[in-house]
């Protein structure tokens, strides 16, 4: 199988510089790799034009972020790409821990069925940004993509920003309503804006490489602490399409990022755990550990998205899936403000949910870094003793943290999640994402959540059927229309399983609020206080 196959997309001389039409669209955004892509394809789902602007004219040198979890997967699919992403990706849902050369134990992310998406897939990001590039193709009157397009400077000034923008024909301006900055970890944006990361940097350096090879290894995640191969230190193997193999290997503050780099160097360490097989090189990188995030992620007509706007350790799959997650919970938001359909404080809220994501990927990457490398002491001894035990005792497997894999965030507990005004037995409690589940749609197999998101919904769940209806922004229903549940009731038990519920869904496919007697009253209060930003 080839590796893959580069293309550069074209440059386009912008209008702005032709004398054409000049771009009214209402959002700029920096930066066309995954976080970026996703934004501009669910605003054009919403209907708001974009402007995505990118310096490069290619989509990410080497694999990059290459574990997406189930979740980003059910938000893929509202995007459009889910399917393509699973097809071409390997599947897997099985991770084996190793002590040395002794198995400790292995564990299943996904052991129910009833989903339809699996708990992750293996995908370089480079596909990720090959299918969403084609899908935004799909929506040429509102998705603008400039290549070679470089963000040189950027001003607010009341209710807008100009974004100035370099090109090989001069430079030339633009402006919008709002701009989101999805470029990286590097934001040059972010520099713009004088904004500084707060966090912390661990002293600790990893090798990750991409390693072309024909092997028979299974589709599971493998870890190992102190292996033979590696002496003292940690290694992480993962399967990926065209017989890609990720291999992170723990070097040590004190290692050289150069030197390591060097095939010379290379080489060797992957021989190690491969063995005499043919293998080819396809990239290299040395990363330095950090758990890091803006102290906001919304400042005035600017909006920060994915790295950008935080960076975690890549142990654990919290970093692409992250971002994704961000651009979920903040387009729906802004296309209604924008729309006005609700108040400029809806996009607060973002700020609000999403610092709490990041907070729960920081913290669990921080101790998923300090379980891998601990210093000296205390922390050793425990590391030490709980891979010990945790052969033979199941509840010291609970305790050892080789990256705490990528989960959605609950929104309980936050301001646009409308407490019960009852007891609603059972269920998912506001704030929740919502679960997958096999329906009937028309008598034919289908699955709930694509049925879900985009609009506001009201779902009504009972032992054998789901009802759904489209709700506006004053509280009023739309057309009602019926699901059947599957045979074992799977919809049911996860929703309603004590009696029938009826919950108000987000575009963002989370629970904003349930009751046992909904009402068009209770509509009413609850997008009053979701689209006046929980005020």
């Amino acid at each position: 199988m080839p590796r893959y196959a580069y293309k550069s997309y074209p440059y386009t001389k912008p209008p702005e510089m032709t004398g054409g039409k000049v771009s009214d669209a209402p959002v700029v955004i920096v930066g066309a790799g995954p976080v970026g892509l996703a934004a501009a394809i669910d605003l054009a789902q919403h209907g708001i034009a974009s402007v995505v602007l990118d310096d490069n004219d290619v989509v990410s040198v080497g694999s990059r972020a290459i574990c997406w979890a189930k979740r980003t997967l059910e938000i893929f699919d509202r995007l459009g790409v889910g399917e393509r992403m699973v097809e071409k990706g390997v599947t897997w849902k099985v991770g084996r821990l190793f002590h040395g050369d002794r198995e400790v134990y292995a564990f299943d992310l996904l052991p129910e069925p009833g989903h339809k998406n699996p708990a992750f897939i293996n995908l370089q990001q480079y596909y990720v940004e090959e299918y969403l590039v084609d899908r935004c193709a799909d929506f040429p009157d509102l998705i603008d993509l400039r290549w070679k397009n470089r963000v040189i400077a950027v001003r607010q000034s009341g209710n807008t920003v100009v974004t100035f923008v370099d090109t090989s024909d001069g430079t030339y301006t633009i402006e919008a309503a709002y701009l989101l900055a999805c470029d990286g970890a590097k934001s040059s944006v972010r520099e713009m804006l004088g904004l500084e990361f707060a966090g912390r940097v661990f002293e600790e350096r990893f090798l990750i490489t991409d390693v072309e090879m024909k092997a028979d290894f299974p589709s599971e995640r493998w870890f190992w602490f102190e292996p033979q191969f590696h002496n003292g230190q940690s290694a992480l193997l993962h399967k990926q399409p065209d017989d890609i193999y990720r291999i992170d290997l723990q070097l040590g503050w004190n290692a050289d990022p150069e030197e390591e780099r060097k095939p010379e160097n290379v080489i060797p360490r992957i021989r190690a755990i491969v063995g005499d097989r043919e293998f080819e090189i396809d990239w290299v990188s040395v990363y330095t550990f950090q758990c890091r995030r803006l102290e906001r992620f919304v400042h005035d007509r600017v909006i920060f998205a994915g790295d950008s706007a935080h960076v975690v350790s890549p142990f654990g799959a919290r970093g692409g899936n992250g971002g994704i997650q961000d651009t979920d919970n903040l387009c729906w938001k802004l296309a209604m403000v924008l729309k006005g359909q609700a108040n400029q404080r809806l996009i607060e809220t973002y700020d609000e949910e999403r610092t709490v994501g990041a907070d729960e990927n920081i913290l669990n990457s921080t101790r998923a870094t300090r379980f891998m490398t601990p210093a000296d002491g205390a922390e050793r001894l425990f590391r030490d003793e709980t891979l010990a035990l945790a052969e033979t005792m199941p509840f010291a497997r609970r305790l050892i943290n080789s990256g705490r894999l990528s989960l959605p965030c609950s929104l309980a507990g936050m301001s646009l999640a409308i407490p019960d005004s009852e007891n609603v037995p059972g269920g998912l409690v506001p704030g929740a994402p919502c679960v997958d589940a096999p329906v009937l749609g028309n008598g034919k197999p289908a699955w709930l959540l694509d049925r879900l998101g985009g609009a506001f919904l009201q779902m009504t769940v009972s032992q054998d059927t789901i009802t759904l209806a489209n709700v506006a922004p004053d509280g009023s229903l739309g057309e009602m229309r019926s699901l059947a549940c599957d045979t074992n009731n799977t919809a049911a038990n996860r929703y309603a399983p004590d009696t029938p519920v009826t919950y108000l869904v987000r575009p963002d496919q989370h629970i904003a609020a349930r009751s046992n007697a909904a009402t068009q009253q209770w509509r009413i209060i609850a997008m009053q206080h979701i689209l006046g930003g929980a005020a």
